[in-house]
């Protein structure tokens, strides 16, 4: 099933996700079930990761790379990252989180410009209506 989550930055612009359990069906219903939180960003190369959010699953379908736009969840830190391109440990071409990670969806919008926005914001995410 899929779910179109929104990420209110302080003072900024909107994330939307799209959220689909066919990856990691039990770590998307928790993400759900735990809407709205807010949690504070930072930025890794052209990764937002959050600080620790309500969710607490382990490994579910874990990925060492995932693609362009993915939405995860890092077990090891209790973080939701937006991966809008590579990480400072990722070889070229690649896109490389700290630890596995579990796949939730894709960023819809916007492009990676957020980036600019996002460092030291909190942000809220919540079902969109």
């Amino acid at each position: 099933m899929k779910h179109t989550v929104q990420v209110k930055i302080s003072n900024s612009s909107l994330i939307i996700l799209e959220l689909d359990d066919v990856y990691s069906p039990k770590t998307v219903n928790d993400f759900i079930e735990k809407l709205p939180f807010t949690v504070d960003l930072n930025v890794w190369g052209d990764e937002i990761y959050t600080s620790k959010s309500p969710i607490a699953q382990p490994e579910e379908n874990s990925k060492s790379l995932v693609q362009l736009n993915d939405v995860a969840y890092w077990p090891t830190g209790k973080a939701i990252c937006l991966f809008y391109g590579s990480t400072p440990i990722g070889k070229p071409g690649e896109i490389t989180p700290a630890s596995p990670v579990n796949v939730l969806g894709k960023i819809i919008s916007p492009d990676k410009s957020i980036l600019n926005n996002a460092d030291g914001k909190s942000a809220t995410f919540s079902l969109k209506s």
